[in-house]
């Protein structure tokens, strides 16, 4: 009977331990499973934060690198496409003028003095024709000039030097054109603008006039398209000024180039009458 009650004792110990275990086991259990979930929520949270810092250091590497390009498109089309888009095509077509002369006189511009060299060579040789030909194949209205004197060297030298001032007075014409076409999109690119700010301002009367009231957000809208397209048109006007001051100047050059040559073509030509007319 001792044995039993012992044996009973013994095993509900033995239950009472093992209970005690689990629960312990339990408890312990979701404290464990808290400080892992606090782990991986850290981690992610690490990840994320380094995550947004790349994609905005990415965001603003474009945001420089296209920041110009962006903001003019931003504003071309926050100045109301119809005004701009005008504004555009004067300073399209005001552009290609320009590089057209700046081309062809670039191309104009040769050595005279070597030229003239070269004719008087010929000249003291008794070689019209060889005089003639290095005028035909020079490029220039400097050579074009030369070469019309020679063509009448043997009419004396008023006829030669009319020739020479005629086809002058040509050459300069070709050198200047298309320049008034420059000037009039000079002119237009500031009047389009103001004509933007104009109309830029009527709308801005027109929403107050909707809104019965004068507060800033209603005046902003019309004020923006106003002095955006007066800004572009001065730009534009600013830029085809500057090719235009300096297509002038190489006009000019060419103009004092022709005239010098021409003095100096005339005497040339009168040492050569001198020699060989007597």
């Amino acid at each position: 009977m001792k044995k039993v009650f012992a044996f009973v004792a013994m095993m509900g110990l033995l239950t009472f331990g093992v209970n005690q275990t689990i629960n312990a086991q339990e408890t312990e259990a979701p404290a464990v499973e808290e400080v892992a979930q606090d782990d991986s929520t850290a981690v992610d949270s690490l990840a994320a934060t380094e995550t947004v810092e790349t994609e905005t250091a990415e965001v603003t590497e474009e945001t420089e690198g296209e920041g110009l390009h962006k903001t003019i498109k931003t504003k071309f089309i926050e100045g109301s496409a119809g005004f701009m888009s005008l504004v555009a095509i004067a300073m399209i077509f005001g552009l290609a003028l320009c590089i057209e002369r700046i081309i062809f006189l670039s191309l104009s511009e040769i050595n005279s003095k070597k030229l003239l060299e070269d004719i008087q060579a010929a000249l003291e040789n008794g070689d019209v024709e060889g005089a003639k030909a290095i005028c035909r194949d020079t490029r220039g209205p400097v050579a074009s000039i030369c070469y019309q004197g020679m063509m009448r060297i043997d009419e004396g030298l008023d006829v030669v030097e009319r020739s020479v001032v005629s086809y002058g007075s040509v050459q300069a014409s070709n050198l200047e054109k298309n320049l008034s076409w420059i000037t009039l999109f000079i002119a237009m690119s500031p009047s389009l603008g103001f004509l933007g700010t104009v109309i830029g301002m009527v709308q801005a009367f027109d929403d107050i006039q909707k809104a019965g009231d004068i507060s800033p957000n209603v005046v902003a809208g019309g004020m923006k398209v106003a002095l955006i397209t007066t800004i572009f048109g001065i730009i534009v006007a600013l830029i085809l000024q500057v090719f235009y001051n300096y297509i002038l100047s190489k006009v000019e050059s060419l103009n004092t180039d022709m005239e010098d040559s021409s003095v100096s073509l005339l005497d040339i030509i009168m040492k050569y009458n001198l020699k060989f007319k007597k």
